[in-house]
């Protein structure tokens, strides 16, 4: 099996071929280590946890996804900082692309990036594939769940949650949980959790689909079928469509909601073909238009 990736090693160095991969970790090492800051040294910057948290100790931010489920199960007592701080996360993700909680900050995607880097080494194939609609329906559940229970019942499985709160008071059975989805990514179902069944991210990709920052594939024209984004992409999906749009008139800009911003195919593409940019394009006259179509914007 050829190392995924070699070629943009070769082509543009190894820094430009893992660029975005490394400032990923770094950001999500970054938030962990803000967190920390209070506990380890009194210096409150971040004082909380992801669902909810301060910022320089005045500035609330709480969980979107959180805020709902504390709807659904009937607490309308919630206080104006929750409402502030949910505010203040969605419109954030609402205009950076909401799926970046998933590839930026989320530290379930160590566990699950370690999966995937696992198959590959390993030379795992195939396993069970769910319809990438399978996450939409549990997110319907687990608001249905808050209703029927009046309680955050998903916040005691959430690996989310679990994995940001072990990693600061100890895991305890939390392990069981986190070495569970390790081993379901690894065995069972490839990217099974982060690109199938997480209701987070079936959350964030509906808040996505407006935002500003956006995958370009302005040089498609280049495309070798080398395969090779395809392969590192965790929702290979949203790639055909914009690689291969052009005689459809498809904009060369990945407007799915699904995107997760991670980089990985700017990375790897040895014709360098993908960057970061707007969601806006230009005509030939150099005016900045809005892309008329977008791409797979139903989560059916």
């Amino acid at each position: 099996m050829s190392k995924l990736g070699a070629k943009a090693i070769e082509r543009r160095g190894w820094w430009l071929a893992h660029r975005w991969l490394i400032l990923r970790r770094v950001s999500q090492a970054s938030i962990l280590l803000l967190f920390l800051l209070g506990p380890w040294a009194g210096i409150y910057i971040l004082k909380g946890n992801l669902s909810s948290s301060l910022l320089f100790n005045t500035i609330p931010m709480t969980d979107p996804m959180l805020f709902l489920q504390m709807l659904a199960a009937g607490f309308w007592g919630v206080t104006g900082a929750a409402i502030t701080g949910a505010a203040i996360i969605l419109v954030f993700y609402m205009l950076v692309g909401g799926r970046v909680f998933c590839s930026w900050v989320c530290p379930v995607n160590l566990v699950t990036d370690l999966a995937f880097w696992l198959r590959r080494k390993l030379d795992f194939k195939g396993g069970l594939v769910f319809p990438r609609a399978t996450r939409y329906w549990l997110l319907g559940m687990v608001m249905l769940v808050a209703a029927a229970t009046g309680t955050l019942a998903y916040e005691l499985i959430n690996p989310v949650s679990l994995l940001h709160r072990g990693l600061f008071f100890g895991m305890g059975a939390g392990w069981v949980l986190i070495i569970g989805l390790l081993m379901f990514d690894l065995a069972v179902s490839k990217r099974g959790w982060c690109s199938h069944l997480c209701p987070m991210g079936a959350f964030y990709a509906l808040v996505s689909p407006l935002s500003l920052i956006r995958v370009r594939a302005d040089e498609r024209a280049a495309c070798d079928d080398c395969g090779e984004c395809f392969v590192i992409c965790p929702e290979p999906q949203i790639l055909p469509p914009v690689l291969k749009g052009e005689d459809n008139d498809v904009p060369p800009v990945v407007l799915d909601g699904t995107c997760t911003n991670c980089g990985r195919c700017i990375d790897i593409c040895h014709k360098s073909i993908f960057e970061f940019g707007s969601r806006f394009e230009k005509n030939l006259s150099g005016e900045v238009t809005t892309p008329h179509q977008t791409v797979n914007k139903s989560p059916i």
